[in-house]
């Protein structure tokens, strides 16, 4: 089976073929002058070596000479070129391929990768496939030059083809016991500099947490002891491929010298008359051990480079991976509401469930409230609402139509998502309102603000809408994050709203604001709310109960804390509430 990486190099090299015919051509036209080149020396020797050396046909020699030097160097930046824009297509193809099969994953799929390994696969990726086709180009010219040079050799004496063979078998011999070495020794590298990336990663994303916790030094620690493990490969590595050039340089010079002292014993009475063929001799066979020596670079690079690409043919193979489901009727609006019906999840076969059985309606222009203790379920409802997962068992009816029968983009569109882990960009804090709404107004981007009690802060920023956020937002407060994620939910005009602990991060009297803003707006959102304190869902139409991923009890705040037992009940003493607290009347009362 072709690997995706070489079908890819494949069906690039297919689209721009014309690169590929300049390149061969570029090589051929290189191996015929180098032959050339060798014939004007052999003569330029010979002349020199007369008694009387005619200057004007030496000089037109030495003149000849030179311009087939210079047609080769032109012949080899053209043949360069062209392999570098067919390089640069690839390495341009294979990372946005990379980038698409990410975000062709399903969420479930995708979040099992550590982002450490995917930054570090999507860098890497383009160098190795560079490596491949510079590694392959390299190969092609070197057999083009040694399959000349072997020709002059021939045609001088079978001396010369018995150098080349020894010289040859030896090359072959060495590589044969140090490649695998270097191979394994290249996979070990590869795993070190994934680890690094993936540490390095990781402790700049938990920075609050190493400074908040006192765990700085054992950070640097750990990352040390990674690093030194990297040398120690590097190391091994080095060793191994410096091995390779040394004896590849010792060897030809001295079949080079054996046999020039043998040529000159044994055809020495000839005098003169052997120098040109002795002297053309040992030129090309010096030449040909620096094409046998690059040609012995070019396969180490593949088998150091093998590594690399085995990595990136194992992220694009298709195979045991989870891809996000595509096409399906589009979604154009909520028109009746939501309705799960026995669905259970759970993140594999052989995984606990996260949910079972649950039966659930959600109709349009209500609020309903997901309450519950840590790991009841809650968000898990949500994730399974936004596509983020699929049922393992059940179904989610849309308007009464399945929603695996939905275009998920469409269905996807039409939500606003507002979760307790805020998501902002090093942009604007306009373009962060606005993303996923492109062709947003700045009047709707701040109306947007202004329904999400944003509008207050932004206008004391320095630059107001125009004020950058920097990384994730850190300039803000959790609080000031939270609304901004709430103008971006707004601003979509959603036909649902998921609201997932996305007050976490404000005080009661922002909250109650907030909740008085959107039950003000027109026309009324369906909304799901997701929250740990049950005060701030104690105005929902329907609030439901989950625990251990069920649902245990639903109703009305009122109606729920009649039950002396519930969890609901039990939930609202916990966090300091009176029992005996009247109801507010609901939007819908």
């Amino acid at each position: 089976m072709e690997q995706p990486a070489a079908r890819l190099i494949r069906r690039t090299v297919r689209e721009q073929w014309r690169l590929l015919v300049l390149a061969a051509a570029g090589n051929l036209g290189r191996a015929l002058l180098e032959g050339a080149s060798l014939a004007v020396v052999y003569l330029a020797v010979e002349v020199a070596g007369r008694a009387q050396v005619p200057t004007r046909l030496f000089a037109a020699l030495i003149l000849a000479a030179l311009a087939l030097r210079i047609a080769q160097a032109l012949l080899h930046y053209l043949s360069s070129v062209s392999v570098g824009y067919l390089s640069a297509r690839c390495s341009r193809r294979i990372q946005a391929l990379i980038h698409q099969r990410i975000l062709a994953f399903s969420f479930g799929h995708a979040s099992g990768y550590r982002v450490g390994d995917l930054t570090e696969l999507a860098a890497s990726a383009p160098a190795a496939v560079d490596v491949q086709i510079t590694a392959i180009h390299h190969l092609a010219t070197l057999a083009l030059l040694g399959l000349t040079y072997l020709v002059v050799l021939v045609s001088l004496s079978p001396w010369l083809l018995l150098a080349a063979a020894a010289i040859g078998a030896v090359v072959v011999v060495l590589q044969r016991h140090l490649l695998p070495r270097v191979r394994h020794s290249a996979f070990s590298l590869t795993g070190a500099g994934v680890a690094i990336s993936s540490r390095l990663t990781e402790d700049i994303q938990a920075l609050r947490l190493l400074h908040s916790l006192g765990q700085l030094q054992p950070a640097a620690d750990r990352f040390q002891a990674e690093l030194a493990q990297q040398e120690r490969e590097r190391r091994r590595q080095s060793r191994l491929t410096a091995a390779l050039a040394p004896l590849d340089g010792l060897l030809p010079t001295l079949v080079v010298a054996v046999i020039a002292l043998v040529s000159v014993v044994v055809f020495g009475s000839r005098g003169a008359g052997f120098l040109p063929s002795l002297v053309t001799f040992v030129l090309t066979l010096q030449r040909l051990n620096t094409v046998l020596n690059r040609a012995a670079e070019a396969v180490t690079s593949l088998s150091a480079n093998a590594a690399d690409l085995d990595r990136l043919n194992r992220f694009l193979l298709p195979a045991g991976k989870q891809f996000r489901r595509l096409g399906g009727r589009p979604f154009t609006g909520l028109h009746q509401g939501v309705r799960f019906e026995g669905v259970g999840l759970r993140h594999g076969a052989d995984q606990p469930w996260v949910l079972r059985a649950i039966d659930l309606e959600i109709p349009r222009g209500r609020t309903v409230a997901l309450v519950g203790p840590s790991g009841a379920g809650k968000s898990s409802i949500a994730d399974l609402l936004t596509g983020l997962y699929e049922p393992s068992e059940g179904r989610i009816l849309i308007d009464g139509v399945d929603l695996q029968t939905l275009d998920l983009a469409s269905w996807q569109r039409r939500l606003g998502v507002v979760s307790q882990d805020t998501v902002l960009f090093n942009a604007s804090v306009g373009a962060n309102i606005a993303f996923g709404c492109p062709g947003a107004s700045r009047a709707a981007i701040e109306a947007a603000a202004e329904r999400a009690l944003a509008a207050g802060f932004i206008a004391e920023l320095p630059e107001g809408y125009d004020t950058l956020l920097g990384e994730r937002g850190h300039r803000l407060s959790g609080g000031q994050r939270q609304r901004l994620s709430l103008a971006r939910a707004l601003l979509r005009d959603p036909g649902l709203l998921i609201l997932d602990e996305a007050t976490s991060a404000l005080d009661s009297r922002s909250e109650r604001m907030l909740q008085q803003a959107l039950s003000a707006l027109e026309p009324q959102p369906t909304l799901l709310v997701i929250a740990h304190r049950v005060s701030t869902v104690r105005h929902a139409d329907l609030i439901v109960v989950l625990d251990c991923g069920r649902i245990v009890d639903r109703g009305r705040h009122h109606d729920l804390l009649r039950h002396p037992q519930g969890l609901y009940r039990q939930l609202w003493g916990s966090q300091g509430e009176p029992t005996g607290s009247p109801q507010a009347p609901s939007r819908h009362s």
